[in-house]
Formats: structure tokens, C-alpha cells, sequence
């Protein structure tokens, strides 16, 4: 592991879909490195995010974890691409990722630092609104966008979402971004409760680091325990077994491939409901 005392920072992950450097004053960063997909979720990026996720789990320094990404997305949701390229096979992968995906976004949850995502460009699908909803603290870009996404391709929220969403906007406003797939600019998502802060796009690291430098001075045990009893009363992990289900159950529709098809050719979907 490269050592870079100039800037008190251990480089834990230093290559991959995901990195990870600890800072020496508690705080870790874990970033989404798939910057040319707009930090679109696949298989081998949920393993690496988990991997990461875990590092911070196992490393007794880390008293809080800034999530952020690469490029100009923080994540743009599943990698439909990969999605649409598995034809036959969709439910079967579907199945795998959004395994993967829940595994990532329990270990978050479960995780005694806090979580605080940065957010930049667009966070979307239930993968990036997943990551967003899932984290315990946000900071948002003046320009970021929010956005469910998956009934808009056929499918159904994933990540906790059908949980987490409600929570946070009420369940009248949940409906209407699951079920219409508006777009949610920063401040109206800062008015909703999705966000809490929104801050210029050339301060946004800068802001969320100071965020998680000033939660990293608190009691760690008082702020784990804090963390922990909040989760608790979400009940995440019965939902996220149900979704699981229902997004394997909903690829072997002929809508799903329809829905990819539109969204990479940038058109309308026509949806048959088979």
C-alpha cells in the first residue's frame, strides 16, 4: 500500500472501479472510477464498491466515509448496456447484480462510520438514487440531478429504495418519482429532504470533506450507535429481499428489453406490458 505522508492519506485501493484512500484524521474516501460509463453500476463494480465498503468496515481509523465518483456523473444507475447486451441470460445477471448491489448497500447501512455522498452530475437508476438514499449524510453539486429511473426501462426499484425513498420525500412524492421518473434538480431536491446541502460545483469536495471532518471529531461509538437505531427503524433488509425478486421476475419481460432499447437509442418506450 503506497504511503503519501505529504498529504496524510494511505492509498488502500489504488486502481479498479473503485478506490479507496484513508486519511490519518479518520476520514476514508471510497470513489466510483468508472468515469467513461458515468459511474454506471456492474458487476465487477458492485464487488469492488463492497470490497471497499468492507476495507473501511475493517480499519479502526475510519470514523466517517465520503462517497464520491469520478467524471462528470456520480452515477448514471445500472449499465444498461451491459444490461441490453445478455439478452436470454437478463434475469439470471439481474439477479446477480442486484445481489451485489444489496450486499454493497447493506454493508453501507451496517457500516459504523457515517456515510457522506458527494454528489456531482447525475445521480440515477436505483443504483445512484440507491447510493444517494442509502448514504447517511449528503452534499449535492449546484448543478447534480436526481432521477428513480427504473420504471421508465420496465423495471423496479432496487438498493432499498422502495424503503429509503418514502422515508425521506413521503410516500405521495416517492410515488410520483417512481412512478413518472421526473427530474429532480439540486435545490428542489435539497427541499424535498434527499439532500442536505447543496453547494457550488467547484466546492463540492471541498464541502464534503469539511462535512465528514467535523462529524469525525464526535464520539465515534455515540454517532455508530446513533446511526445504527435510525437504520433500524427502516427495516431495509426484508424490503430489499422483495425487490430482488421482483427485478429477476421483471427482465424476462419483453418491456425491459424494450425499455434499454429506448433509453440507449434515446427514444420514447413503447410498452406493451408483456
Amino acid at each position: 500500500m503506497a504511503v503519501m505522508e505529504e498529504r496524510k492519506i494511505e492509498s488502500v485501493i489504488g486502481e479498479g472501479p473503485v478506490l479507496l484512500d484513508v486519511d490519518f484524521d479518520g476520514v476514508a474516501h471510497v470513489r466510483l472510477n468508472r468515469p467513461q460509463s458515468a459511474n454506471s453500476l456492474d458487476i465487477d463494480l458492485l464487488q469492488a464498491l463492497h470490497a471497499a465498503i468492507m476495507a473501511c468496515h475493517g480499519d479502526d481509523r475510519v470514523r466517517v466515509v465520503v462517497l464520491s465518483a469520478a467524471g462528470k456523473n456520480f452515477c448514471a444507475g445500472g449499465d444498461v448496456r451491459v444490461f441490453a447486451s445478455k439478452g436470454d441470460a437478463l434475469p439470471r445477471y439481474l439477479r446477480m447484480a442486484t445481489a451485489h448491489l444489496q450486499v454493497a448497500v447493506g454493508a453501507m447501512v451496517r457500516l459504523n462510520a457515517p456515510v457522506v455522498a458527494a454528489v456531482q452530475g447525475f445521480a440515477a437508476g436505483g443504483g445512484g438514487l440507491g447510493l444517494v438514499c442509502a448514504s447517511d449524510m449528503v452534499v449535492a453539486a449546484e448543478s447534480s440531478n436526481f432521477l428513480a429511473g427504473a420504471t421508465r426501462v420496465g423495471m423496479a426499484p432496487d438498493a432499498g429504495l422502495s424503503v429509503t425513498l418514502p422515508r425521506l420525500v413521503g410516500l405521495r412524492k416517492a410515488m410520483e418519482l417512481l412512478l413518472l421518473n421526473p427530474v429532480v434538480p439540486a435545490r428542489e431536491a435539497l427541499a424535498l429532504g434527499l439532500v442536505n446541502r447543496v453547494v457550488p460545483d467547484d466546492q463540492l469536495e471541498t464541502e464534503a470533506f469539511a462535512l465528514a471532518r467535523q462529524i469525525a471529531h464526535g464520539a465515534p461509538a455515540a454517532l455508530a450507535a446513533a446511526k445504527r437505531l435510525l437504520w433500524n427503524g427502516v427495516g431495509m433488509e426484508s424490503v430489499m429481499a422483495e425487490e430482488g425478486r421482483t427485478v429477476s421476475e421483471l427482465a424476462r419481460m419483453a418491456d425491459v428489453r424494450e425499455g434499454l432499447a429506448a433509453v440507449i437509442e434515446r427514444r420514447a418506450a413503447n410498452f406493451t406490458g408483456s
